[in-house]
């Protein structure tokens, strides 16, 4: 790499990274955009998107990604297919930012703005056919794929407020909920709590774990044991939902920016600005709440209109 000095480096490629270098190059910022390890996001381990905007009958989630690239070259994005190991971010209005990147760790990109689209990456149970059943019974997203699942069993995991927030919304949707809790009592704000006891469709299992998911191409059934009384029991299940929550990808920003105390980037509020100076952040790295593709693509745009206003003002 050259020393060119660029306006835009978006560094991930979910639906943020690519709202965000679409708008970017449309007001001629001309835009790079680094893909890093997981090209496309957590879509990408997503059979079916059946929820984002534009799509009567839904759309496959790598087909989903790979129309964004598209969409994101017909603008004329360079798009590099490398990893960012390492950001120099400056911290003072004006300033240059330095980012390495690449498997021989030689190549550097400077530029005025940076737009952090790492994303986050669901918690697992660590358990064998997680992995292998993900979109195929087993998701990390009840609002994404709850719908398929109507009138029929499920279980969720977890003990906080996304698991009960996820177990109040498949009551409506599905036939029976399993919300196993692995300690005797749940982390969730008091108002959910009351929300899950007053449900005659939940079931919720304390001191309960995973210990075997069935199925081979398909979630049939969990093995569940019951530390307190030390007994299985099996549950034959449609879906999965596995909600302990998420590492936002941060690693790489730590004492670089301003993060929260899970690991999240800190933004203004109504913006995507960091607290470094045409430094933004859009997507799940900055969003511990929604964590929707629909609202990481919004932000991605919101990232890149505040950059350009933060360009203008140099």
């Amino acid at each position: 790499m050259n020393n060119k000095i660029h306006n835009c480096i978006i560094i991930g490629s979910g639906p943020a990274g690519y709202s965000a270098s679409i708008y970017a190059a449309r007001y001629g910022l001309d835009p790079i955009i680094i893909l890093g390890d997981l090209p496309g996001g957590q879509l990408t381990n997503t059979n079916y998107v059946d929820n984002y905007l534009g799509f009567p009958h839904g759309i496959d989630g790598n087909q989903f990604m790979d129309n964004c690239r598209k969409q994101a070259e017909r603008f004329n994005v360079e798009i590099l297919n490398e990893s960012v190991y390492e950001v120099d971010l400056c911290n003072y209005i004006g300033g240059i930012h330095k980012i390495f990147f690449g498997k021989k760790k030689n190549n550097l990109l400077m530029s005025k703005g940076v737009i952090i689209a790492t994303g986050s990456t669901p918690k697992c149970l660590g358990i064998k056919k997680e992995r292998q059943l993900l979109g195929a019974g087993i998701s990390f997203c009840a609002t994404c794929d709850g719908f398929f699942h109507k009138g029929k069993d499920i279980a969720i995991v977890g003990g906080g407020d996304t698991a009960l927030e996820d177990a109040h919304y498949l009551s409506r949707i599905c036939k029976k909920v399993y919300l196993l809790v692995r300690k005797n009592y749940f982390r969730a704000s008091k108002i959910l709590q009351n929300n899950i006891i007053d449900n005659d469709n939940i079931n919720v299992l304390f001191q309960s774990t995973i210990s075997e998911i069935i199925g081979d191409n398909v979630l049939k059934a969990i093995k569940i044991f019951n530390h307190n009384t030390k007994k299985y029991q099996l549950k034959l299940i449609s879906g999965l939902f596995i909600a302990i929550g998420h590492h936002p990808n941060t690693n790489i920003f730590k004492n670089k920016l301003n993060l929260n105390d899970k690991g999240f980037i800190i933004v203004k509020n109504g913006t995507t600005n960091t607290n470094i100076p045409g430094v933004f952040a859009a997507g799940d790295v900055q969003d511990p709440n929604y964590k929707q593709a629909i609202t990481s693509a919004g932000s991605g745009c919101m990232a890149a209109l505040d950059l350009e206003k933060y360009l203008y003002s140099l």
